[in-house]
Order: structure tokens, then C-alpha cells, then sequence
């Protein structure tokens, strides 16, 4: 099977949809399928095409980038070029998915749509009305989670929902960490993670993990807030346009010296700093915070999860009361009375750990998330008369 995916970003920029672009990409090659990514140049307005683990990837060249909306001529041109079988538009990059309405390649399009457009409100008023027809001339849309089911732009496409949750590769955050592994990142981490000379252990202050970009609406700011009120230090591990903000809000809230900053931890580092959590906690502000794939990610380590409800996957991932807790967004004093609550239990918490992994396991793993995604296109390719006329 010849598949194209479409989308603005890929690896080596970070981003949850970035990720999961390039792991559904070189699973679908390892299985054997000729496989192309089509994104926009991130450095040069000139068009560059390589071949990475097994998948094509063609960075198209960009000519400016407009409300985090990368513009170029050169991607249409580079879709009227290709002859896949499927096309898989990745939701929402408005170019990408105009510019397959328009030129119709493939014999069948999937759409993953992975949130809302939420700030982008400029770009959203003129972009609505093809939106309607891109969503209805779809064969299939794939959401990743019950709640999606959920937004207005869906509501006259149900019979065309696929619910396919997201996987990531689950082993090696379910594999305790070694003593070499946990030696070397606190070598590399040093005091930070206990704010003392001294390597973390089982008697040591709580710890709480915080993995992401720092952007807007991860909602750190709240959880900075909360902490005053909260026992133990916390970790963040990310970098982003927040940093210095965030940074400050500590200082302000005299909190500063409980924050280790660890910003891009080492890949190969995070298994351990997962393990060495007490609760992570996703405290996302905004529904950007579309799913929360870290939240698997602790999960499989066997840390307990508090996230905030926006009406997005995060509280399908994260089960309140049973692989962790579910509270507002937005509002410090909830937060801190839920995390209060789980490190005052270790019974309630142990029994939150065992839920968590098992769960990860069930329902997140990359290797389904493939499987599903592949039946399908077969599916779609079979059946496509019946809903996927480029009108």
C-alpha cells in the first residue's frame, strides 16, 4: 500500500503531533508499506526530500510562517506529483488539507482530527467554510478519543468517526530502571531532583513530574500556584515560549527554590525520571491539550496521573479515581487538594500504580494503534464509494 501523510511539522521538531506523524509513518514502512510524509520546510524556503528509517519525507519549501500555519506554494505542488493510495491528513493544517480537497490524490483520505482550532481565531473565520467540505468529502476521520467525538465541527459526520486511541512504544517506560540508568541521571541532574546533596530514595520528599512544552496552555502556571500548598518538589522537564514567565510566576509565588528546571532532558533519561515520581501531573489549561500522550508514558512507568478536564482525551486516558485524579483547569486550590489527598494515601496510590500500567498496556500501545490505523485504510479502500466524493 502507497501512503502519503500530510502535515505542517516533523521530527526532528517536537510536538505531540509531530511524534505521532513519525511513529504511525515508520511502523506503517516496518510493516512493509511504502510510506511518505509531506510537510514544509522548517529552515529554507527550498524543497528537500530524504529518506528517514524506512519513510520518505519530503519538507516542502515554506515561504513564511503566519499564526503557526507554515505557508508554502511548493507543498501543493509536490501533492499533484505523488500517486498514493491513501492520503492521511493530519488535522489541523489548513494548507495540507485544502490542497488535498483540491487536487484529489489518492484513492481514499483519512483525516486524523486531533483538536480544535482554538487561538488561531483569524485563520479559523475564513477557513470555516472549506473546512465544512474538507471534513465531508473525508472517506474516514480517525479521533483519538470518546470526548472528540464531541466537537461541533464533527457533529454531521458521525457515521464517518473511527475511534483509534493514540500508542506510543510502551516497553521502555515499563521497564524499571537499572542502577546504571538511575546513576547516570543523577549525574546529570544533580541536586535539582532533591534539592539536596544527595541521591533521591524512598524517604525523600514527594516528587512531581511535569513533561511537555512550555506553552500556553499546559497550564503550569497553575500548578506553579498550587505548590505552595502542596509538599514535595516538582520537576519540569520541557522547554518553551513560557519558560521565562513561568520561571518568574515561581519566584513571585516563593516557589522557586522547590522548581528543579531540567528542560530537554536526555531521551534516554526519561524512563528513569518517570520512575522516580511520585504523581505526574498534566494540569493543561486550554483543549490544545488535546490527549496528553505523557500521561501514557507515566502510566506505563506506574505513575499515577492528575490531569485537568477540558473535554478532550485527557480524562479519557487518565480515569479519575482509578488510574489517578480529574479536576478543573485553572484552578490552583482543586489542584492542590487532589495531590494533597494522593500522597496522604500510599494504599490509594499503589492501587492507582497497578491500574495505571495495566490500562497503558490495554489500551495505548503503538503496535494496536498501527494495526487499527492499516485495517482501516483497507476498510476505507473496500467501501469508498460510499462517502468520499471530493465535492
Amino acid at each position: 500500500m502507497k501512503i502519503l501523510h500530510i502535515y505542517k511539522d516533523y521530527f526532528p521538531i517536537l510536538g505531540g503531533i509531530e511524534n505521532h506523524v513519525k511513529l504511525l509513518a515508520e511502523g506503517q514502512a516496518a510493516a512493509g508499506h511504502d510510506v511518505m510524509v509531506l510537510v514544509a520546510n522548517p529552515t529554507a524556503a527550498r524543497t528537500a526530500s530524504t529518506i528517514e528509517n524506512g519513510v520518505r519525507v519530503i519538507r516542502a519549501g515554506r515561504l513564511a510562517t503566519v499564526a503557526s500555519t507554515p505557508l508554502s506554494l511548493a507543498l501543493p505542488w509536490q501533492l499533484l506529483r505523488q500517486r498514493p493510495d491513501v492520503v492521511h491528513l493530519h488535522f489541523p493544517y489548513p494548507l495540507g488539507e485544502a490542497s488535498q480537497w483540491l487536487l484529489r490524490r489518492g484513492q481514499a483520505t483519512v483525516l486524523s482530527y486531533h483538536s480544535d482550532i482554538v487561538r488561531q481565531a483569524g485563520i479559523l473565520r475564513f477557513y470555516r467554510p472549506l473546512l465544512k467540505r474538507v471534513l465531508a468529502a473525508m472517506n474516514a476521520i480517525i479521533v483519538g478519543s470518546p470526548p472528540m467525538r464531541n466537537s461541533a465541527y464533527l457533529a454531521d459526520h458521525q457515521a464517518r468517526l473511527h475511534l483509534i486511541p493514540y500508542g506510543i512504544p510502551l516497553a521502555r517506560f515499563q521497564t524499571p530502571p537499572t542502577a546504571e540508568e538511575l546513576a547516570r541521571v543523577w549525574a546529570r541532574h544533580g541536586a535539582q531532583l532533591t534539592g539536596q546533596a544527595a541521591a533521591p530514595d524512598a524517604q525523600g520528599s514527594p516528587l512531581l513530574l511535569f513533561v511537555g512544552r512550555l506553552r500556553y496552555y499546559k497550564g503550569l502556571d497553575t500548578l506553579i500556584r498550587a505548590l505552595p500548598s502542596i509538599p514535595g518538589r516538582l520537576l519540569v522537564v520541557g522547554v518553551g515560549p513560557m519558560e521565562a514567565t513561568w520561571k518568574a510566576l515561581a519566584h513571585a509565588t516563593g516557589v522557586a527554590d522547590r522548581i528543579a528546571w531540567l528542560g530537554e532532558a536526555a531521551d534516554e533519561d526519561l524512563p528513569a525520571l518517570y520512575h522516580l515520581a511520585d504523581l505526574f501531573v498534566l494540569p493543561a489549561s486550554h483543549p490544545s491539550e488535546a490527549f496528553g500522550l505523557v500521561q501514557v508514558e507515566a502510566m506505563a512507568a506506574g505513575v499515577p496521573v492528575v490531569c485537568t478536564e477540558l473535554g478532550t482525551g485527557t480524562s479519557y486516558v487518565n480515569q479519575d479515581g482509578v488510574t489517578g485524579r480529574v479536576v478543573p483547569p485553572r484552578d490552583p486550590a482543586a489542584l492542590a487538594a487532589a495531590i494533597r489527598d494522593l500522597l496522604a494515601d500510599p494504599d490509594r496510590l499503589a492501587a492507582m500504580s497497578a491500574a495505571a500500567r495495566d490500562r497503558a498496556a490495554a489500551e495505548f500501545d503503538a503496535g494496536v494503534m498501527i494495526r487499527r490505523v492499516l485495517a482501516l485504510y483497507e476498510e476505507v479502500l473496500r467501501f469508498r464509494p460510499c462517502c468520499g466524493k471530493m465535492s
